[in-house]
């Protein structure tokens, strides 16, 4: 990983470039704690992941995501422009973009990184202990259905797909750093808030 902006001199002299992985089965409330982060001045920028999938609701190109056909991404992977990526279904690819975490490394910006919880585990193995990985955990498997249900952008096979998905996942999160169990929201904010305290420091 010598290609990265925080191996140079510039980057030992000001210390930022550091990467805080946030991984968690979908609907865990992993997205609202990032956000949540964001506006607490850590000097923390998002990194912006590229998907295959449709946008959903409102979403906009280089805002919640950089949308990419499937063919697009395929592309991508052979270029090698990915630091991570993985087919979560069919055809429908999650990735973290190598120019994403340069651009945001070289403005000197530690870097947040919202991505699968396979892909958290490959790049904290990457990047050892200039990253920090978190597992936002829910309380349980039927308050996620619970939650997936509630939030109403999926039909009902998607969120049996997701549950199936998160009950593999939930395997993983002893191979995190730190596991935030959400399930009250402010509380997670505040443990997540600490962690980050000291691992900034």
């Amino acid at each position: 990983m010598k290609d990265f902006c925080y191996h140079t001199t510039v980057h030992k002299k000001n210390k930022k470039g550091k990467l805080i992985i946030f991984s968690a089965p979908s609907g865990a409330g992993k997205s609202t704690i990032v956000q949540a982060l964001l506006e607490k001045g850590f000097d923390l920028e998002f990194s912006i992941s590229a998907t295959s999938r449709a946008p959903r609701g409102n979403e906009k190109h280089g805002v919640e995501y950089y949308f990419l056909s499937p063919e697009e991404f395929k592309a991508k992977i052979k270029e090698d422009a990915f630091l991570e990526w993985e087919e979560v279904y069919t055809d429908t690819f999650y990735g973290t973009l190598k120019s994403e975490v340069e651009r945001i490394c070289s403005a000197g910006h530690n870097i947040v990184l919202d991505i699968d919880v396979v892909g958290g585990i490959n790049v904290k193995k990457m990047y050892g202990d200039k990253a920090m990985s978190l597992f936002v955990q829910p309380p349980s498997i039927e308050e996620l259905k619970k939650r997936l249900r509630n939030r109403g952008t999926d039909t009902d096979e998607k969120i049996t797909m997701r549950i199936a998905k998160a009950e593999k996942e939930l395997g993983y999160a002893d191979q995190f750093d730190k596991v935030i169990v959400n399930d009250n929201l402010d509380q997670a904010i505040a443990t997540a808030e600490q962690v980050l305290s000291d691992f900034l420091k």
